[in-house]
């Protein structure tokens, strides 16, 4: 697996829906376009979430992983 540059960390660990895709929201739009926003969380529908907010965003989700009860997203911003 390619190695991605992340340009920032956003820890959403204990937050129940919505706050990691808000958390992220606020996360891509404090970083460049084409940079990426690495999201840690615990939320077991986060899954599901991250892959309809890149849908509906446009921004690209470079990977979706669940490393033991933490859930890790990368995005890409995109515009």
């Amino acid at each position: 697996m390619e190695t991605q540059a992340v340009a920032l960390v956003i820890d959403a660990k204990g937050l129940a829906c919505p706050m990691p895709i808000f958390k992220a929201k606020k996360g891509l739009q404090a970083v460049e376009v084409g940079q990426v926003v690495e999201v840690l969380c615990t939320d077991p529908g986060s899954m599901a979430d991250f892959k309809a907010f890149a849908n509906s965003t446009g921004h690209e989700l470079v990977s979706a992983e669940k490393i033991d009860t933490t859930y890790r997203f990368l995005l890409r911003r995109t515009k």
